[in-house]
């Protein structure tokens, strides 16, 4: 068995984020890593957009990343830690726009260890110094300087190891132009080692070391350490030299402090807390991410708490002393992984979970009557300051990324009968949580709908000049007449535009330089700038029935099959070609290229004719109208579009594109051929099926290129991004005509009909796979079932350490009564006052974070929803402290009610994480009624453990309780255990079912297969796996395979072998499966592992799923990062063949960015076997052109039948 594995949805959670100059100009770019993926953002400063210029998979960890620039540069390079072994310093190529190895350095051993540095790095202000840190031991310092030919160097590898210590995080020191000095936050934790009582361990103290890199004789020294009063987790660096006091901030719990050399004393200011919170108030405070904002006359600090309220930082200074610290609340914004302050003024934010978010700083929060907290203020120590959060003020939210990490749970399925499956996903955690049905298509933003009179057939936009940069008018055509509107500050009726308004039009066009032609059935209309109009009628009893037209030719073709030639002179005058073209058979479609830069002509004409061809026709003057080429087609053509694509740079740094033909077929389906430049031969031709109506074909600009709209029964756009060719559909109605457009209001839009109206449409987030549709969620959402004949979801909503609705009321009647109680008479009225604003006031918990209730507290609530209409039909509460982990729809067998469909959901009662202990579980047993829009319950179930996994069986329930696995039947007051097996090992994680053999997951020991025996009412494990697995997720992918995926990220295809079938159909009794446990008393027969993959990220949802109509099952799986992706099965020797040897060369030809080798990075814990990765193998397409054609020659292929295999494999399973 040979699996492809894809990606198709990136992984959309960010975990490093950095900003500087990167492209070398003084344009700011954010550099972010989300695990395996270096991404560069840009955010366009006038529209406030996040705009991904580049984005590139590793094949490995990024653990760190941080900017930094040679004194004196402009440009800023990348350092990447990553599990490599190796420092990487990456530049940002714009002109290529790929990210380019400047040095990669190995220092230790490849993966993510606790003494191999990578894990922390820190640079000198100054562009002097690198130091690398590992967790634990081990930190080294490189030198940085240029070579005569100001390319940068790296010095070997300066030493700063120290035994024993653990490192919690280090950064750069700004001492201006002295020896470049490093701060690490240390832990010596060799006296804790050898205390058996424990009692070393609790009196450790966290240092603050200065390591100090001495340029004069080339080594570091350990410079100076101080022991710290609170455990710290965060050190930011303050600015020195010419721009402040140098130093470090220390962000310990509930306390920063400002710690310099010298006569500095020590500046130690309180976190400030929330004013009535309800969190627990002996838990601490802590700053968890920080950015800094620096300019010629001033600094501050922004910093965020775990409660993601942030406060702006800044430190008095006399004389380089610093006499206090000073915070003052800003904003309040969701948590962040990493926060980053731009120059243009703009904050953005990484959240930790959920969307993350671009804010402009409209007030830098002097004057908004905030109280400001300083370190001057007298406070007894463990005292704090208290303020009152509120909605934003000083920031302006100006756009948002998706992001579905974390993915929880997922469900594949057409339940709103669009013929294309949808994928519905439960995201996020806590407040911020949320169901996201995605759909395949680029979302289209509606910018205007205008009803227009009468039902129209064609639009048209058209520019006055070729120097403007708006177009002046849309023209929009009915059976009968033409409609001409012009553009301005709004869209209104012209009629002196010299546009024929009394006859339907064929088509409307700028030619030349500053003039309009207009193609109707009777003539051409030449309107000329000075308003002269010249007219060719057709002659005698022909009229036009096609035509196509560029900036200097118009070809148009008669009833009959005849084909006439005009091109402009010098002079801007048509001038028809002295010869016509008779053609024997009916012209349906005619096509013309752009006229290319720096020539008179284009030099083909692409014609479609009803006898099932198009030919290709000469317009160069030596053999004008001679027929060049002809391909054969499937069905009639409806539509050609002839466009230049792929702005693929080459290595001499020029851009090449390639001629494409685009057809459009009666029957739905899209041809794209290779069209030569020279000799307008076609090759090379991809098919794709769209849609049940014939296709029609339009040219529009996208970001600056030329797209091709096509539309069917559904819209798609083929265009060229990052490297790569995307067709995707449009999320939106079915249009019938389209146009580019450009306005003042609207750059790059659309311009379409659908049935009688006229729409005005954007395309702003190219190059995405799915568009959402999000609903909020209370909890985090652990599972969700789908009852099938409703098609409503059944979720189960679960948050550790939160308060349900009623405890949290509760509590917030405690602090009042707190309040009242504690006031003095004379200000009794204003607390009475005061209290009763707190109770009212009701802050946005997916913003202010929900209260922390502490450990073992738990909040729980079943959810009956509509995913089509994003509706909300029932809400069933838990008490505080019982929370639900599984949930199942079944029917019983002995039901009272034939037929009558039941939910079951598995609660806990007071459960405690580490170690794992509860008071017991339930198992509710509700009745599905009202067409399943609610639940009525049955009766509930005591258990004594905490009922993990549930799954329909054979008109029963299946139960895993702890590591017990038990049979359950419907009983009038509570359901009837009717068998148990007690032989899996550790914690039942998963259940599955075919037919009498159970599937089930182990936390820790992989999966076991279990035979149900009904003559014996017994379950017996007759099968297990070989390997310890700490399963997250397991799918059966047939009666004797089975798909594992374990929580470090790999995935395994395990299958029963022969010998185990035989052995099951001769042991009927099933009573040797019982006695004989076989090896370490595991089952006596083992799982073959047929296919091992590392994926690199937890997956949290596997299934069989069939993602496009008509097309075949695939592996789809989803994880904790937003990663969406596919393995699907080959189908052919050929196919395997090809596509290892592929994957070999690209191994060789293309090496991860990072330094990881690709092989070892897929064999992580254990040697890859029987799977081909297709994100390596894609990456062939963004090769340079003469390494492209060596893999290819390898291959005894030509480069366009690599990418097309490369495509098909995509398109037959997916998109």
């Amino acid at each position: 068995m040979f699996l492809y594995h894809l990606t198709l949805q990136r992984a959309s959670s960010i975990y490093n984020c950095v900003h500087g100059n990167f492209a070398g100009t003084k344009q700011q770019e954010v550099v972010v890593g989300r695990g395996k993926i270096l991404e560069i953002l840009k955010i366009d400063p006038n529209t406030g957009k996040v705009i991904q210029l580049y984005s590139t998979e590793v094949f490995g960890t990024i653990r760190s990343i941080i900017p930094f620039r040679l004194t004196g540069g402009s440009k800023d390079y990348i350092v990447v830690g990553s599990d490599s072994g190796k420092i990487n310093i990456l530049e940002y190529n714009p002109t290529k726009n790929v990210f380019e190895k400047v040095h990669m350095e190995i220092f230790g051993k490849s993966g993510c260890r606790r003494i191999v540095p990578g894990q922390y790095l820190a640079v000198d202000p100054k562009g002097r110094a690198v130091m690398v840190g590992a967790v634990e031991k081990q930190k080294l310092v490189y030198i940085m300087n240029r070579d005569d030919q100001a390319r940068l160097t790296i010095s070997s590898p300066l030493e700063a190891h120290k035994a024993n210590t653990i490192v919690f995080d280090i950064c750069g020191v700004d001492v201006g132009f002295e020896n470049p000095t490093f701060a690490c936050l240390e832990l010596d934790y060799e006296e804790a080692d050898g205390d058996p009582s424990g009692e070393a361990a609790q009196m450790a103290q966290q240092t603050l070391t200065y390591y100090e890199l001495d340029l004069g004789l080339n080594h570091v020294v350990r410079k100076y350490s101080e022991p710290l009063e609170d455990h710290a987790n965060m050190l930011i660096s303050v600015p020195g030299g010419n721009e402040g006091p140098s130093g470090v901030l220390i962000s310990s719990e509930n306390y920063i402090t400002y710690k310099n050399f010298g006569d500095q004393p020590d500046i130690r200011c309180p976190i400030p807390r929330r004013r009535n919170d309800l969190d627990d108030h002996e838990r601490g405070m802590l700053f968890i991410c920080s950015s800094t904002h620096k300019t010629k006359s001033m600094f501050f600090f922004l910093a965020q708490t775990e409660q993601g309220d942030i406060f702006k930082i800044t430190l008095e200074v006399d004389e380089d002393v610093v006499t206090e610290i000073k915070l003052k609340y800003f904003d309040t914004v969701p948590v962040c992984n990493a926060m980053v302050v731009l120059k243009t003024g703009f904050l953005f934010l990484a959240s930790e979970f959920g969307n993350h978010y671009l804010y402009q700083i409209a007030h830098l929060g002097e004057d908004d009557g905030e109280p400001e907290f300083s370190s001057a203020m007298p406070l007894e120590e463990g005292e704090t300051f208290f303020f009152q959060p509120r909605p934003i003020k000083n920031l302006v939210l100006v756009d948002e990324m998706d992001s579905l990490s974390p993915i929880l749970h997922c469900a594949i399925s057409d339940l709103a009968n669009e013929d294309t499956p949808q994928l519905y996903a439960v995201c996020g955690r806590g407040p911020r949580s949320s169901l996201r049905v995605l759909r395949h298509g680029l979302e289209v933003s509606e910018m205007a709908v205008s009803d227009l009179p009468g039902s129209p057939n064609a639009v048209w936009t058209v520019k006055t000049s070729v120097h403007d940069d708006f177009d002046s008018y849309i023209i929009v055509s009915f059976v009968n007449a033409t409609l001409v509107l012009s553009i301005g500050e709004t869209v209104e009726e012209v009629t002196d535009s010299g546009f024929l308004g009394t006859t339907p039009t064929l088509s409307c066009s700028s030619i030349g330089n500053d003039a309009l032609l207009q193609i109707y059935p009777d003539g051409i209309r030449h309107i000329r700038s000075d308003r002269r109009i010249n007219e060719w009628k057709s002659p005698g009893k022909k009229y036009i029935v096609r035509c196509a037209v560029n900036q200097r030719q118009v070809v148009i073709a008669l009833s009959g099959g005849e084909i006439v030639y005009f091109e402009m002179d010098t002079t801007g005058q048509l001038n028809e070609y002295t010869e016509r073209k008779e053609l024997n058979s009916e012209v349906i479609c005619m096509a013309l290229p752009k006229v290319p830069q720096g020539e008179q002509r284009a030099r083909f004409l692409a014609v479609g004719l009803a006898d099932e061809t198009v030919r290709i026709i000469s317009l160069d003057t030596n053999d004008c109208l001679t027929p060049l080429s002809t391909q054969a087609l499937p069905a009639r053509p409806e539509s050609l579009c002839i466009v230049d694509m792929g702005a693929q740079d080459d290595s001499s740094g020029t851009n090449t594109t390639t001629m494409f033909l685009n057809i459009g077929l009666s029957i739905g389906v899209l041809l794209r051929t290779v069209m030569d430049g020279v000799t307008g031969e076609l090759s090379d031709t991809r098919t794709r099926y769209l849609g049940t109506r014939a296709v029609k074909l339009f040219r529009i600009p996208v970001q600056g290129f030329d797209a091709v709209l096509a539309i069917s029964s559904r819209s798609w756009l083929s265009y060229f991004y990052q490297s790569r060719f995307h067709l995707s559909p449009l999320s939106y109605d079915a249009l019938e005509y389209a146009c580019g457009f450009s306005s003042e209001q609207c750059s790059q839009g659309i311009v379409a009909i659908s049935t009688n109206t006229l729409r005005i449409l954007a395309l702003e987030k190219l190059g995405a796979i799915f568009n959402q549709v999000t609903m909020p969620l209370k909890y985090t959402p652990r599972k969700f079932v789908v009852d099938d004949e409703s098609s409503n979801m059944i979720m189960i909503e679960t948050d550790h350490n939160t308060f349900t609705e009623a405890s949290k009321l509760q509590r917030k009647q405690q602090i009042a009564e707190e309040m009242i109680e504690t006031a003095d008479e004379s200000s009794r009225v204003e607390v009475v006052k005061l209290a009763e604003q707190f109770l009212t006031d009701d802050l946005a918990e997916e913003t202010f974070t929900s209260p922390k209730a502490g450990a073992s507290t738990w909040a729980s609530q079943i959810r009956i929803l509509n995913p089509i209409k994003q509706e909300t039909l029932e809400i069933i509460k838990f008490e505080q402290n019982e929370a639900a982990f599984s949930v199942c729809v079944c029917q019983f067998n002995n039901s009272p009610i034939p037929g009558a469909v039941y939910v079951v959901v598995g609660t806990v009662k007071e459960m405690s994480l580490a170690p794992r202990s509860s008071s017991g579980g339930y198992l509710y047993c509700y009745r599905l009624v009202d067409d399943g829009c609610h639940l009525e319950l049955v009766h509930k179930t005591p258990v004594d453990d905490i009922p993990t996994a549930l799954c329909s069986f054979s008109g029963r329930l299946l139960v895993g309780v702890g590591k017990l696995l038990r049979i359950y039947d419907l009983g009038k007051r509570k359901l009837l255990r009717k068998c148990e097996n007690k032989q899996i090992p550790n914690h039942i994680v998963g259940i599955k079912c075919s037919g009498q053999r159970i599937l089930v997951s182990d936390n820790q020991e992989s999966v076991h297969f279990l035979r149900y025996r009904q003559s014996e009412n017994a379950m017996s494990v007759f099968a297990d796996d070989t390997m310890p697995r700490w399963v997250t997720q397991a799918t059966l992918l047939d009666y004797y395979t089975v798909a594992v995926a374990d929580k470090f990220g790999n995935l395994a295809v395990l299958r029963l072998s022969q010998d185990a079938r035989d052995f099951i159909e001769d042991d009927p009794t099933g009573s040797k499966s019982i006695w004989d446990r076989g090896l370490l008393n595991g089952a006596s027969q083992k799982l073959d592992m047929l296919s091992m993959f590392h994926i690199g990220e937890a997956v949290s949802y596997l299934d069989l799923a069939t993602l496009i109509p008509g097309g075949s099952e695939a592996l789809v799986y989803a994880t904790l990062s937003g990663t969406i992706g596919m393995f699907v099965p080959f189908t052919s020797r050929e196919d395997i063949d090809f596509f290892q040897h592929l994957e070999m060369h690209m191994r060789n030809e293309s090496s991860p960015i990072c330094g990881r080798d690709h092989l070892t990075y897929r064999s992580s814990y254990i040697p890859v076997k029987g799977v081909v990765d297709g994100d390596l193998c894609e990456v062939y397409n963004s090769l340079e052109p003469t390494k492209r054609r060596a893999v290819a020659s390898e291959l005894d292929r030509q480069p366009g039948e690599v990418s097309k295999k490369l495509e098909d494999m995509r398109t037959t399973y997916a998109f």
